[in-house]
Parts: C-alpha cells; sequence; structure tokens
C-alpha cells in the first residue's frame, strides 16, 4: 500500500512540474515562434558568437575590402562550410581584384545557374591546412580544395605571391588563415 502511495505522488509531483512548465512556457512561445519564423538559421552560420576568436568567414565578413568574395560564398552556399573547424588557408581577394575581372564576370558568376562554376572558382582560393607565412616556401605547390594546384613564390625580400596574386596581408582565424591578395585565382 505505501509503495502504490509513493507512486501516485511521485506520478502527481510529475505532472504538477509539467502542468507548471506548460503554463510558463505559453507566455513566451508566440515571441519565440515569431523570432524562429523572422530569421531562419542552420548549421556553423547560425552561432552567434561575439566572444572567441572570428572563423575566415567573420573576418571577411568584417572586411569592407571583401564585400565581393562574401557575397560569392554566399551564392555559392559556402559559408557553413568554411565556418566549420577547418582547418582551412583562405587567398582572399579583395573588390579590386574581383573588380579587374573583365566586365559582367562577376555578376554573370553570381547567377543560380552559375552556382557550380562559382563554387569551384572560390574552392580554388582554399586549401585545408592551416598555413603561417612562416610555413610557405619559395616553390612549395598547394593542393586546393577544387582538386587544383597552386603555386607559392617567395622573393628574396619576403614577399609571398600564390601563383600571379601577391599576398598583401594575412589574418589569423579560429579555424586557420587567411590571406589577402590582388588577384582572383582562376583555375586552370
Amino acid at each position: 500500500m505505501k509503495k502504490i502511495f509513493f507512486i501516485s505522488a511521485l506520478f502527481g509531483l510529475f505532472l504538477a512540474a509539467g502542468i507548471w512548465s506548460c503554463q510558463s512556457g505559453t507566455e513566451n512561445a508566440g515571441a519565440a515562434a515569431t523570432a524562429s519564423t523572422e530569421a531562419p538559421l542552420s548549421g556553423q552560420s547560425a552561432v552567434k558568437d561575439d566572444v572567441s576568436a572570428k572563423d575566415v568567414v567573420k573576418v571577411a565578413i568584417s572586411s569592407p575590402d571583401h564585400t565581393t568574395l562574401v557575397a560569392a560564398v554566399q551564392a555559392a552556399d559556402l559559408v557553413d562550410v568554411l565556418s566549420n573547424v577547418g582547418p582551412f588557408t583562405v587567398f582572399a581577394p579583395t573588390n579590386a581584384a574581383f573588380d579587374a575581372l573583365p566586365a559582367g564576370t562577376v555578376e554573370a558568376l553570381l547567377k543560380p545557374e552559375k552556382k557550380e562554376d562559382l563554387s569551384n572558382i572560390l574552392q580554388y582560393h582554399v586549401t585545408t591546412s592551416a598555413l603561417s607565412e612562416s610555413m610557405l616556401r619559395d616553390g612549395m605547390v598547394l593542393g586546393m580544395a577544387d582538386g587544383g594546384k597552386c603555386t607559392i613564390k617567395v622573393s628574396e625580400d619576403g614577399k609571398i605571391m600564390i601563383n600571379d596574386a601577391h599576398v598583401l596581408g594575412s589574418v589569423k582565424a579560429s579555424n586557420g588563415m587567411v590571406y589577402v591578395i590582388d588577384k582572383v585565382l582562376l583555375p586552370k
């Protein structure tokens, strides 16, 4: 008899806790539903973190000189991929580098029917390792994410190039390195 009373009391306690949590949750349910329908987010790009070091995507997003690159990465649906753990080394062309392409090239690549071509070009700017400047050696050949190869050139005065693009600077990211370059790398 004591056992049945104990089980009934325990059941009643769980039932009361469940009713209480349902009632207190309904007050904020409408606001939560509104918030979730306003901005549906998914994948790694949905993670909001203003405390940790920036990943390669957030480094590009925070640069006013890389708005074209960011738009291209978004159009190619590569934001979540490049926001993941990595490691990645990204050679990031500036807006001026994209502007130097023949007229209409960027606009054409941003069209949905050119998504695969755009993705291949962008992947030609990424290698799946975190390479610091001290690791880049003259004549070094890098395997890029698209399956292509790029060659590093280091001059006697320490200036670095990848193929025919000059490295203008570098930024360490939480998931790799970002090298700012002055030309768009085009796969062969």
